[in-house]
């Protein structure tokens, strides 16, 4: 059983998948679907896809289910790919790489997957 920690609404700034990773969009309190790995990352979408312009709850702390872009190992460091799918932060660790948190489950691209949410900035550029 998973309970959630911090989960907080944004104004959907484009469509929203289920389960993907979330950035900041173009204004104060939108967030959209992220595209990698250089911007900051909010947080992940609930399991309800969003349309544009809808409200999307994005897990902000805490467990949370999120989709797989890649092969995924117990304990990576996660961030986005470019459709806000979670995949394994590359070693060694690109200059500013934002990550979501860490991977609870190993697996597969597809795959729903955990991820103890606690985003931040990984690496800076020297």
């Amino acid at each position: 059983m998973k309970i959630p920690g911090l989960t907080n609404a944004f104004r959907a700034g484009g469509a929203i998948t289920k389960r993907r990773i979330l950035t900041d969009g173009t204004a104060d309190g939108v967030a959209i679907q992220a595209a990698g790995s250089t911007a900051r990352l909010l947080g992940v979408s609930t399991d309800i896809d969003t349309a544009s312009g809808g409200v999307v709850d994005a897990i902000r702390g805490g467990l949370a289910d999120v989709e797989y872009g890649g092969t995924v190992d117990r304990g990576n460091a996660l961030t986005a790919d470019s459709s806000g799918r979670a995949i394994a932060a590359t070693l060694p660790i690109a200059a500013n790489t934002y990550i979501i948190g860490f991977a609870e489950v190993s697996g597969v691209l597809g795959d729903i997957g955990s991820v103890h949410v606690v985003p931040g900035l990984l690496a800076l550029s020297a």
